[in-house]
């Protein structure tokens, strides 16, 4: 952009746009995130505004975030910001040679037979730990330090690994681990049009106690500038798959059944919606949800196509609705930051939304996963109570399999799982992925006993509670006391054939 006489900085910008009267509480650090994330480092941006307050925030936030400040410019009420991506001297003297933007297209699909998920089938829940190699080019790649072909041929070696992990340990049915995924559900962002990830820290203002929201997030080791949120800027596009490439690759891998997590529409929705920043785009949550659910619904039909086993939808923030005890309270449980409105319309409205994505598709190809927050091993801190409370709302959604939690006695007893559809099956977490050593193969089988009692045979599938890495940066546990978690599932799971 060309600066204004009087406002012109002695570098010239490489990018730059108009914050108006925004202030950096009130969206204009997620402006500012929006153009400074695709310069290569030592990029400078230029940011105009009116607003007085971010003569001072704004060196605060290049502190915090490791930027440069540069230059300030003022004329009358209007106001010119020069930042720099990193440290000026990190600037090239010519901008650096351009890299392919996407990989080698995969080979057309080849039409193959789906193997179907047999009774007692046992199964990760999605994530799996992730090698600190894969975890550092995720950084690299965000940060745009390596190039997509290059970040998924990475990706494609630790997929490799966690597939064959899972076979090994004796998992009837498959995930690629989601290694290509910061997250269980903000990597969405990655794969959206109009939509970016953005560090946590860039929210803090956002919230109503900051001090108190960072406090919370030490207390649950989860560092705000490592955790990236997605955030929207305009209306969403679907043009790439979503995870529809993973299924794709994993297949490709092993004959077994495949299954592939994607973040439920309400969960999207909470996530996604910040009024300072996503009311630009949509009058509503409930617009943006409605374009959610559309591109959740391609997607689906993608993976039906690409010949996933069983689609889980994951809607853990449903817990946060019923079990977080404060109406319009901001919590990071899931990433869930937006306000909300009483519990039963919160669950009506995320049953409409499930409903809406499922409608005409296969019952017996999706499943829905409920938990109560994957963030930290410490089971102190995650959140409390039974099923009781979502049990109507789960028996009213159209899935085809419940994936729930059943080991923690966080979760409270599995009996009141009866409630659900008598056609649907019922996944039963009998290991706790947050204990740090491997359950018992009798206690295990003592589990899967009782839900062969409650739910028939037929019914059952077996897993953890949970993921076994939510978060790519903060595992739950190691990768080889996972494989033991599920070794002791299938050995216990061998008793009742």
């Amino acid at each position: 952009m060309d600066s204004i006489a009087g406002l012109r900085h002695d570098l010239a910008p490489d990018a730059g746009f108009d914050g108006g009267d925004l202030d950096c509480g009130n969206g204009l650090l997620l402006l500012i995130r929006k153009h400074i994330d695709p310069l290569p480092r030592g990029g400078l941006l230029e940011i105009r505004s009116t607003e007085i307050s971010v003569d001072e925030d704004l060196p605060a936030w290049c502190r915090m975030t490791g930027n440069e400040f540069l230059s300030l410019r003022r004329q009358g009420r209007r106001r010119s910001f020069l930042i720099c991506k990193g440290a000026l001297s990190e600037r090239r003297a010519e901008p650096p040679p351009a890299v392919p933007a996407e990989p080698a297209p995969l080979p057309p699909r080849v039409a193959r037979p789906v193997p179907p998920v047999p009774p007692l089938a046992v199964m990760g829940m999605g994530s799996w730990p992730r090698p600190r190699w894969m975890v550092e080019a995720m950084h690299a790649h965000v940060e745009g330090r390596l190039s997509e072909a290059a970040f998924q041929q990475t990706a494609d070696d630790a997929v490799r690994l966690a597939v064959g992990a899972q076979e090994r340990a004796g998992a009837d049915v498959v995930t690629d681990g989601e290694q290509r995924r910061d997250s269980y559900a903000s990597f969405v962002a990655t794969r959206l049009e109009n939509c970016q990830l953005i560090p946590l820290t860039d929210l803090l203002p956002l919230v109503d106690h900051p001090e108190e929201f960072e406090a919370e997030l030490r207390a649950l080791d989860i560092p705000a500038g490592d955790v990236r949120h997605p955030a929207v800027f305009g209306p969403l596009r679907r043009t790439r798959p979503i995870v529809a490439h993973e299924v794709d690759f994993a297949r490709a891998l092993t004959d077994r059944p495949v299954k592939v997590a994607l973040p439920g529409p309400y969960l999207l929705t909470r996530t996604m919606w910040m009024e300072c920043i996503s009311d630009r785009a949509y009058a509503s949550r409930e617009d943006l949800a409605a374009d959610i659910v559309r591109v959740l619904r391609e997607e689906l039909a993608e993976l039906v196509e690409a010949g996933a086993a069983l689609i889980q939808f994951d809607e853990p923030v449903l817990s946060d609705v019923v079990f977080s005890g404060a109406k319009n309270k901001r919590s990071f449980m899931c990433g869930a930051l937006s306000e909300t409105l009483a519990p039963e319309h919160e669950l009506g409205f995320a049953r409409d939304l499930l409903n809406a994505v499922f409608d005409g598709f296969d019952r017996d190809r999706i499943a829905l996963h409920v938990c109560r927050g994957n963030w930290t091993p410490d089971e102190s801190v995650a959140l409390s109570g039974s099923y009781a409370p979502l049990i109507d709302t789960l028996a009213q959604v159209r899935a085809g399999a419940y994936l729930l939690e059943a080991a923690t006695p966080r979760a409270g007893d599995m009996g009141i799982l009866s409630a659900l559809p008598q056609d649907a099956r019922i996944g039963v977490g009998v290991v706790n992925q947050k204990l740090q050593t491997a359950e018992a193969v009798d206690e295990i089988a003592a589990r899967i006993q009782r839900a062969i009692g409650l739910f028939g045979r037929e019914r059952v599938l077996l897993h953890p509670d949970c993921g076994f890495a939510t978060f790519a940066d903060n595992p739950i546990c190691c990768g080889d006391l996972a494989a033991d978690k599920i070794a002791a599932i299938a050995k216990a799971a061998a008793r009742f054939t």
